[in-house]
């Protein structure tokens, strides 16, 4: 036996023995591999009121009803059968023992699929739970990846993230700060990913949900997130699906009249590129990504300074994805394993001097040619906002890398992969986000006008970014 198997029934036994848990395990897809934990680990009688595994689908949706999209392992799927089954125990149950039982309820809806397969080992996993008899009921809820080849394999994955998510919110709801590394603990590196969580009610208010997905990245569990423009947790599949791209990578600290002028001109570009590359019309999602590079300073993540630059940004009415991608190939590496549909990154023209760096690409057997060739294809393409001073205002056009690159660099220029997006007369100087900073810092108050009116409302309404 293993010694995170050992961890992981001790874990389970230390439930089974506290008699003041009660409750049931639904778990869809991969097995009862939570449950099968509290059976070897003794006592499961004084834990378990019931365990079901609804596989058959038409016994699901007799069970849970019907999904309006005929999918099995999603959100709205996890929440129907956390009803039906929390509500079931509760009315059976609160008469008999109500008064000393704090009544849980463990879900699971999971598709798992072994090496070769061109299905994603991912699923839905949620805890709604009493803190105390008779109490009101808590959530939290888990998106998952299994990246493990095999079966047997993700289903062990599974069991033991189901344990530590029961041992977390029944032990250790007062660590926040350790949460997220209890959440994982006993699996290894790059075995699961965690890329949602969510958490409501009572005893889990003082979670701070934002912060909580940031450390996910942090901790390489997750390898994006993404906020909507109302400040919620979005699955990253979910939220993409069937739509077109449109990403711009920054600092954001703050955000721009610059940025927003970006993003208008890069909506107008994919108007015509969308409808070439796909043949009809398709939703364009905008999305501003930061990378943890640029959230981390001395080592640590600043939390006010990132949910101050979360908010500003949402505060635009655009989705917000925080990455681990240092790399714009990564990135789109990754939004490939959801979305085969158009996209485009957008970046100022500064840029194409650190993208043609070949010390960029020294981890890739092909370097600089691999590195490009993966980020740019048929159905992806690099929109270039020229980059305007006083003195010079650098394009895609005017752009010269250095001479052994050149014609790896024409090659995209002339399969319009790598495109203008706007022409010198057409834009103003570019504001860098640092410049406007400044300003801030030093209570020069032109930097109102460098910023868009509704960010600039919200940086002086909550004193935001150290405004005096």
């Amino acid at each position: 036996m293993s010694d995170s198997s050992e961890n992981t029934l001790s874990k389970a036994r230390r439930i089974n023995q506290d008699t003041s848990r009660y409750g049931v395990f639904a778990e869809i897809g991969a097995g009862q591999e939570v449950a099968r934990h509290f059976f070897q680990a003794g006592k499961a009688s004084q834990t378990i009121a019931k365990t079901i595994s609804a596989y058959d689908m038409v016994v699901s949706d007799d069970i849970y009803g019907k999904e309006a999209n005929g999918r099995y392992v999603c959100e709205p799927r996890l929440y129907k059968m956390l009803d039906h089954e929390y509500s079931l125990l509760i009315d059976r149950l609160t008469g008999p023992r109500g008064a000393t039982s704090r009544f849980f309820a463990l879900a699971n809806t999971v598709a798992t699929a072994s090496s070769g397969s061109n299905k994603q080992s991912h699923g839905w996993m949620g805890v709604r739970f009493q803190s105390e008899p008779g109490g009101p009921a808590n959530e939290i809820i888990l998106h998952v990846r299994m990246l493990d080849r095999h079966r047997l394999q993700q289903q062990e994955a599974l069991g033991i993230l189901g344990v530590n998510l029961l041992n977390c919110a029944f032990y250790h709801l007062d660590k926040s700060e350790d949460f997220i590394l209890l959440l994982a603990e006993g699996l290894k590196d790059g075995q699961i990913i965690i890329d949602v969580i969510k958490f409501s009610g009572f005893a889990v208010k003082h979670f701070d949900v934002r912060l909580m997905n940031l450390e996910l990245v942090r901790r390489g569990l997750a390898e994006a997130i993404l906020f909507s423009p109302k400040n919620e947790i979005l699955n990253v599949s979910d939220a993409i699906y069937g739509k077109s791209l449109l990403i711009q990578r920054g600092t954001y600290r703050p955000v721009t009249v610059t940025h927003m002028d970006v993003l208008k001109k890069g909506l107008e570009q994919m108007k015509d590129d969308v409808l070439k590359s796909e043949g009809k019309a398709l939703e364009v999602l905008p999305i501003m990504e930061l990378t943890m590079h640029n959230l981390i300073t001395d080592g640590n993540v600043n939390e006010k300074d990132f949910l101050e630059r979360v908010e500003t940004l949402t505060s635009q009415g655009v989705h917000v994805m925080i990455s681990n991608f240092f790399l714009f190939y990564g990135l789109k590496r990754f939004i490939r394993r959801y979305n085969p549909h158009f996209m485009a990154l957008v970046v100022g023209a500064s840029h194409l001097n650190k993208l043609f760096t070949e010390e960029h690409y020294s981890n890739l057997q092909g370097g600089l040619l691999e590195g490009l060739g993966k980020l740019l294809e048929q159905k992806t393409k690099l929109y270039i906002y020229p980059h305007k001073t006083p003195n010079l205002c650098l394009t895609a056009k005017s752009f010269f890398p250095s001479p052994h690159l050149r014609h790896i660099y024409a090659h995209f220029i002339e399969n319009k992969q790598i495109v203008d997006i706007s022409g010198c007369d057409e834009t103003g100087d570019y504001l860098h986000s640092a410049d406007v900073m400044k300003m801030i810092e030093s209570g020069d108050s032109k930097w109102e006008q460098l910023v868009p009116p509704s960010a600039r409302d919200l940086i002086k309404s909550k004193k935001l970014f150290g405004l005096k």
